[in-house]
């Protein structure tokens, strides 16, 4: 990393937040292109504390990918590119063979050698302890005292099937404040046809209910309430049923039914003239839109309108501008490093949000343009099917102080 880092400047954060999965299905190719672009996202970016939420870490086939997630947390604390970190935390959730626990979050913690009297919260004691040397945590993270870990209760999955969603919680004091980061998975669109039936869909329903959970814990009475970063794979999807009337509003509508049950099985959206072109063909895991341009065109930001799952929370959680492409569900070809998959709508499903007090940290010195950005990591290469997203800020020396008779944990000494 080229030049002395300081934090005369104020401190360097960089929070990053990725669903890997893809990564353990080919690992030769994938594997090496993310590492290669999120080290120069790193060195980019020089921050002082460095924090890497994933999600689906070990892909859909966890057994049979232990080696490969085993060599991906090697790789990662000990390349050249990460060496200026001299100490670093890792929390992974290997435990696949417990249905009710099982998450497959990993989050990953690294701390630049300037960094001077950084501590981590110890959640069972209620204090704080200073991080020093490299530690990795993947047995049961459920009795580990520096975070706290839940997968949502049942009967928030849908159709109670458990699935790999939950959340990771830790805390962490800088001398000038402390902030609770939150790793999270939210459920997603398990059928197109579904979610295309009413607006909001049925699945934004769940999401909500599950997000709420998620907040109403990491501020409830048991600790002390300190600015919260919640950055993961929430799974938020456009509104689909007014995206496609939006998409295919010259179009008509050709309903295909299975002969056995008569249940939907896909919608054909056509051109009324034009020899009656497909504009968008519609199944349970298919959606074939006839340009996928207006998905990139300006970055999709003309879709943001049906964006809107956040909305429920506006008072809650904070959002950067998106100046980026939707970061789901890109082409796992190694070769199509921009085009998306007919699978699913595209949508800024991996977010980075924030809390009103952690929103008051992450400000813009007015004489630093590259200070603050949010932005997505490989824009033109594949990175798999989802991108990584990415806040960089610097928080100024003192940022904290105006909190601290709110949450005293932020003049911790």
């Amino acid at each position: 990393m080229a030049g002395k880092l300081t934090t005369a400047q104020g401190t360097g954060i960089l929070l990053v937040t990725a669903n890997v999965g893809s990564l353990f299905e080919d690992p030769e190719n994938l594997q090496k292109t993310w590492l290669r672009e999120f080290y120069q996202t790193v060195q980019s970016h020089k921050p002082h504390f460095l924090a890497v939420h994933c999600q689906e870490v070990g892909g859909k086939n966890y057994a049979a990918s232990m080696s490969h997630v085993d060599s991906f947390v090697k790789e990662l604390l000990s390349s050249d590119a990460m060496k200026e970190y001299s100490r670093a935390r890792v929390y992974l959730d290997e435990n696949y063979k417990s249905q009710e626990h099982f998450t497959a979050l990993g989050s990953f913690y690294f701390i630049h050698e300037s960094l001077k009297n950084i501590q981590q919260f110890d959640f069972k004691a209620k204090k704080y302890r200073k991080v020093v040397g490299k530690e990795t945590c993947s047995e049961t993270l459920e009795s580990t005292p520096s975070l706290e870990k839940e997968k949502f209760p049942q009967d928030y999955f849908p159709e109670c099937k458990w699935s790999r969603k939950g959340f990771i919680r830790t805390r962490w004091a800088l001398p000038d404040c402390c902030f609770d980061l939150v790793n999270i998975h939210l459920f997603h669109d398990a059928s197109n046809l579904v979610a295309w039936e009413k607006s909001p869909s049925v699945y934004s329903g769940t999401r909500q209910k599950a997000l709420g959970y998620v907040l109403d814990r990491i501020t409830d009475q048991r600790f002390e309430r300190v600015p919260y970063f919640v950055f993961g794979d929430f799974n938020f999807r456009l509104d689909s049923k007014q995206v496609i009337e939006t998409l295919c509003s010259t179009a008509t509508m050709q309903t295909v039914r299975t002969t056995d049950t008569n249940e939907v099985d896909k919608l054909i959206f056509r051109e009324s003239d034009n020899d009656r072109k497909v504009v968008l063909q519609l199944e349970k895991k298919l959606f074939s839109y006839v340009n996928q341009d207006v998905f990139r065109e300006n970055n999709g930001t003309s879709l943001l309108e049906y964006d809107k799952e956040l909305s429920v929370f506006k008072d809650r959680l904070h959002e950067l501008e998106i100046s980026f492409p939707p970061s789901y569900p890109y082409s796992e070809d190694s070769s199509q490093g921009k085009q998306y998959m007919n699978t699913r709508c595209p949508a800024w499903c991996d977010r980075i949000l924030m809390s009103s007090s952690a929103r008051d940290l992450v400000s813009k010195p007015e004489n630093e343009e590259k200070s603050l950005l949010y932005d997505n990591i490989g824009a033109n290469v594949c990175m798999g099917d989802h991108k990584p997203v990415f806040l960089s800020f610097r928080i100024t020396a003192g940022a904290g102080k105006r909190n601290a008779n709110k949450h005293k944990c932020c003049v911790v000494q």
